[in-house]
């Protein structure tokens, strides 16, 4: 009761959509810019992509993924709020049959038993300092397809390593205080 609409999809069969957010601050959107800034750099990769969205806070990243022909989102996050409120995003978007909800720590709670995606997003708090871990647990638990990519959102600030295991950063783009790096 009481949420607001402040954010909305892009692009894709869903654009303009408005999905639930919360009422504070404790779940920190991607900003529609960084977004779509995503979107444009990953384009036709999406399309029938395996989608994971880690930190997936109201699911903005995941559903917008899906509106752009994402196969399958598998959403996960810690807060059972923010679940709650991905629930909500993909039952009023039509959607809930293109997406899987996930509880628990990342990356400790990452399961082996997921299939391999094609894309895995994740933002963190800006708080966050296991990325290591976190790039260490997907290539372990071989969440990642081949040919796929990771893209983690951190603070501009935030000194990535340039490879673990036999991830390689490829790239990294900075919007304001907000950069976004690519692994494969």
């Amino acid at each position: 009761p009481g949420r607001m609409y402040s954010m909305r999809i892009i692009a894709g069969s869903l654009k303009g959509r408005r999905l639930f957010t919360p009422k504070d601050r404790a779940i920190r959107p991607t900003s529609d810019r960084v977004r779509e800034s995503l979107f444009s750099i990953l384009g036709a990769r999406v399309v029938d992509a395996q989608f994971l969205d880690l930190f997936c806070g109201v699911g903005a990243c995941g559903i917008e993924a899906i509106s752009r022909g994402a196969a399958h989102v598998t959403f996960v996050d810690e807060s059972r709020e923010s679940l709650r409120l991905v629930r909500q995003n993909l039952e009023k978007c039509g959607i809930a049959v293109q997406g899987m909800l996930v509880q628990g720590r990342i990356p400790e709670d990452l399961r082996d038993s997921m299939p391999p995606f094609h894309l895995i997003f994740a933002d963190p708090p800006y708080a966050y300092t296991r990325y290591e871990a976190l790039l260490a647990a997907i290539q372990e638990k071989g969440l990642l397809l081949p040919d796929g990519l990771v893209i983690l959102e951190t603070s501009r600030a935030c000194v990535l390593p340039d490879c673990v295991s036999s991830l390689r950063k490829s790239d990294c783009r900075v919007y304001g205080d907000t950069a976004l790096s690519f692994f494969s």
